[in-house]
């Protein structure tokens, strides 16, 4: 849930420049780096797969979710030339948008859905408010569940990446997807300390939801605040994951996209780095990888192992 400083943060944040915004947060973010260089980006204790693990369909080494979300109308519109691009090396990947900070079109997300990818909410409003109260929590999980419906949609990530895995079971989702394994950088930097999905059941009942965490660093604090230009983080951990066996899901923003049109602002990294990315991925481990959408994790995961390593 928000605390005060966090409170303060979304006050303030309209307020200060955004480059100034990033210049505070590179500071701060070398010193976090440094203090959490034994647990991040790699947690060498998050690799312990589930009770009776015996590998991912096909006998891949491990498999791959990507995802996106949709924080403005700028992403927003950038979202067919972004599924495009990864359909073309293909790959396929999940779409979140924010119902109620821009006009979500419905032809975009018919677009996307007719084309083989994903579309999941991400909370109602990007201001931090969902996890304010549980009378707010409560109050917004009823409006969010009407945009579950409307858009045939069964997943959900949080906005900033707050959660409370209690709370969303008030949701009518199949997952969740706003929890990671580690990350100093979050707002809440609670990782959940596993590179595998996991089922959250409800007190002393079997239903639930299965949880979908991050395992790659997001886009901004690599590319953005660590300026790491060469993707040695994204390729390291990828590494790590990959001799684990675990699941590599990635969260990218198209509203930090640049796709050449104008002069790129200081929150925005060239496209080419997430489609080099993509490409490193295919050619380094062809045929090595598992690749499917969110919902398609959460219905494998429910079938095969919900009843292993609930929490």
């Amino acid at each position: 849930m928000l605390n005060n400083r966090n409170r303060f943060y979304y006050f303030l944040k309209p307020l200060i420049p955004r480059g100034i915004q990033i210049l505070i947060r590179r500071r701060l973010a070398l010193i976090k780096k440094t203090q959490y260089k034994d647990c991040w980006p790699i947690d060498k204790n998050a690799c312990n797969p589930p009770v009776g693990w015996t590998g991912w369909p096909g006998q891949k080494r491990f498999a791959l979710v990507l995802t996106h979300d949709v924080e403005s109308e700028k992403g927003h519109n950038r979202c067919k030339e972004l599924m495009k691009l990864e359909k073309n090396l293909n790959f396929r990947s999940s779409f979140n948008f924010v119902p109620r900070d821009y006009n979500v079109s419905q032809e975009l997300r018919h677009y996307l859905t007719s084309e083989g990818f994903e579309v999941g909410v991400h909370g109602l409003t990007h201001d931090g408010s969902l996890y304010s109260s549980r009378g707010t929590f409560n109050e917004q999980a009823k409006q969010i569940n009407r945009y579950l419906k409307e858009w045939n949609s069964v997943g959900f990530r949080s906005p900033s990446m707050y959660h409370n895995l209690e709370w969303l079971h008030d949701l009518n989702i199949e997952y969740d997807a706003s929890t990671f394994d580690t990350d100093p950088f979050e707002p809440q930097p609670d990782g959940v300390g596993t590179i595998f999905p996991f089922f959250v059941k409800m007190f002393k009942d079997q239903h639930g939801y299965i949880e979908l965490p991050y395992t790659l660093p997001q886009d901004f604090t690599t590319l953005i605040i660590l300026r790491d230009d060469n993707l040695l983080i994204w390729k390291e951990k990828l590494e790590w994951i990959v001799q684990a066996g675990g699941m590599v899901l990635i969260n990218t923003h198209p509203d930090y996209m640049h796709f050449g049109n104008g002069k790129k602002s200081a929150d925005e990294y060239s496209i080419a780095k997430y489609i080099d990315f993509l490409q490193h991925i295919k050619t380094t481990y062809r045929d090595q990888y598992w690749h499917i959408l969110p919902k398609e994790m959460a219905f494998y995961w429910r079938e095969s192992w919900s009843g292993s390593n609930g929490r």
